[in-house]
């Protein structure tokens, strides 16, 4: 990075040090830390989106809705995430580049399916075999998002659907006695209500999410575990700047990294389920209007 760093055989002590720690593979390392905080600050969304579908759609009324939702669920949490992240990627990128084969090249004449191997044409590819790393990189995050998304959001649904369930009867019945709709009484009663029985199972859910976070590299994505690997490997003279086997720090790094990022979302949520609780009839508002008096 540094013109004085041209010539790593010429450094020693902290000059080697600097020049080591600013090579491009070292800034791709440190660029996939906000890959990882952008994962998660996209990925959490999303998945409150897609559980927050499956918990309304599997509560519903409507025979069809209600068994695609309890089907989202209990398909997606039944299967291995390591599985499904595999699975369900090239299904995916594959579904979208054989849509995009059938609108781009009507008149194809060769089999999309050639055996084992699956082959479309060239102006069907996603992304284009000609457009930049970027957009092959952005594409296997939006691939990598949506697909942990998916998964989450099955497991939020699941969290969602009985936090619904747990908001007292009563309540609702009440709401509908004093003329209130089906709907007023779902977004003014049970949506609020359940946010206190849902917290501490989406607490959970955004630990894990975490703890996840090292599955980008199977999709394609080179995450921080990935480069802490390859930049705490023993180098031969190979390469420009040979050390020993320091994977051990490195991993350490990391391991400091996840035990912060866990002892900040520990802190928010405390403060968030102590927020949500004023009030509430649960044993955590009861114990605050205890310390009150």
């Amino acid at each position: 990075m540094f013109a004085s760093c041209a010539d790593p055989s010429t450094l020693s002590g902290l000059n080697w040090t600097l020049c080591y720690l600013t090579t491009g593979k070292h800034l791709d390392f440190y660029w996939s830390f906000v890959t990882v905080m952008m994962l998660l600050v996209i990925t959490a969304p999303a998945a409150m989106a897609f559980g927050f579908g499956g918990a309304v759609a599997a509560r519903s009324h409507i025979a069809p809705l209600r068994w695609i939702g309890k089907a989202y669920t209990a398909m997606v949490r039944g299967v291995p995430d390591i599985v499904f992240f595999l699975f369900f990627v090239i299904a995916l990128d594959q579904g979208i580049e054989w849509v995009n084969h059938q609108y781009q090249c009507p008149d194809w004449t060769e089999p999309v399916w050639k055996g084992l191997e699956f082959r479309v044409c060239p102006a069907a590819k996603v992304p284009l075999s000609t457009a930049s790393a970027g957009w092959h990189q952005a594409y296997g995050f939006a691939l990598a998002v949506f697909t942990f998304a998916l998964v989450f959001g099955a497991f939020a649904a699941n969290v969602l659907y009985g936090a619904m369930e747990a908001v007292p009867g009563a309540q609702l019945e009440t709401a509908e006695a004093y003329g209130m709709s089906h709907r007023q009484v779902f977004r003014r009663v049970l949506v609020p209500q359940m946010w206190t029985y849902a917290l501490p199972g989406l607490s959970n859910l955004w630990m894990i999410l975490i703890k996840a976070t090292p599955l980008l590299f199977l999709l394609g994505v080179q995450d921080i575990v990935y480069w802490a690997r390859e930049l705490g490997g023993a180098k031969t003279q190979a390469y420009a700047y040979p050390h020993p086997d320091w994977r051990l720090y490195y991993f350490l790094g990391l391991m400091v990294f996840y035990l912060v990022m866990t002892k900040l979302s520990e802190i928010v949520l405390g403060r968030l389920t102590a927020r949500l609780s004023q009030g509430q009839a649960t044993m955590a508002g009861d114990a605050m209007r205890k310390a009150a008096t």
